[in-house]
């Protein structure tokens, strides 16, 4: 007979540096085995052929997981110009090989035409669902699914480098971007097409790559330690504004219901915790100076607010 794992409750959010050849959903298996976790699940997948960073949220961190998924993001990538595939990544079937004439002036010029908002065509090999099935799925079986352009951001591109056909470059761009898809479209600008051959994730809203363990690091460490490098709940919510509450609305806060607070600087979503720094959840603040709970952590998890 199998022994069942005794799964623990834990709350954080764990910066992985994923390596390339697992997939997203892997990577989040592996960490919730070694720390023996009842709860887990990423903010942001990374293709199998991707590395980098990968927030893996934990507990009750899984509920705000939308605030990392909902960032901005960066990347170093790689495109190999003159070949074109199926996939627009190396896991593609070659589809055209094309000589390649572009200068690097000319690669400048193309790569800052591609800076800003902008509509983006999701790729078919992608997990985005058509009928409840991923497009990859339907890719797959040979049909075609008409898929509708997006609005995105490129905030910035910043050449590194091209050699060897290869272009290497930084991109820092809004949610739901799809690099092998600028990478596609570099490609087919400069008249010879190109495949990315290359991704690595350096940025995801508040979080850097340099604060990553990878999953080598992370097995060797002590039980303790693991525990010890999670960031806190409140770490993915960073960039919105904290809202201390005195501790009778804290207790109402926590019960879902609204409150009166003393009028703040702005308005929207804040960070909220109780009279002793702990955090609650998420709330939306209107110009009456009306609260209502968003999203709030579970009663165990913030140690909740202890009656007078």
């Amino acid at each position: 007979m199998m022994r069942q794992t005794t799964r623990i409750a834990i709350d954080g959010v764990l910066l992985l540096d994923k390596p390339v050849g697992i997939t997203s959903h892997s990577a989040v298996q592996r960490v919730k085995c070694l720390l023996q976790a009842s709860k887990a699940g990423h903010a942001g997948t990374l293709d199998p052929l991707a590395s980098g960073l990968l927030p893996i949220c934990l507990g009750e961190a899984t509920k705000f997981s939308a605030a990392a998924l909902n960032a901005d993001k960066g990347y170093d990538a790689e495109i190999l110009l003159g070949t074109t595939t199926s996939t627009g990544d190396l896991e593609g079937e070659v589809l055209a090989r094309s000589p390649v004439t572009a200068s690097r002036d000319d690669i400048a010029a193309v790569l800052r035409r591609f800076v800003g908002a902008q509509a983006q065509t999701p790729p078919m090999y992608s997990a985005l669902k058509h009928e409840g099935r991923p497009l990859y799925v339907h890719a797959r079986a040979g049909r075609h699914i008409e898929v509708k352009p997006r609005r995105i951001t490129i905030h910035s591109i910043n050449f590194y480098d091209f050699a060897a056909g290869r272009l290497k470059m930084g991109v820092t761009c809004s949610k739901g971007t799809y690099i092998r898809v600028l990478a596609e479209d570099i490609g087919r600008a400069l008249g010879c097409g190109g495949t990315l051959s290359a991704l690595r994730r350096v940025a995801a809203g508040p979080f850097r790559i340099e604060q990553a363990v990878t999953l080598d690091e992370f097995k060797a460490m002590s039980a303790p330690r693991r525990a010890e490098i999670l960031l806190a709940i409140d770490s993915l919510a960073a960039p919105l504004p904290e809202l201390v509450l005195e501790a009778d609305t804290a207790r109402r806060t926590l019960n879902g219901q609204g409150s009166r607070v003393q009028a703040a600087a702005s308005t929207g979503l804040f960070r909220l915790y109780d009279p002793e720094h702990r955090f609650l959840g998420l709330g939306e603040l209107d110009a009456d100076g009306c609260l209502a709970p968003k999203r709030l952590v579970a009663r165990q998890a913030c140690k909740a607010v202890a009656s007078p």
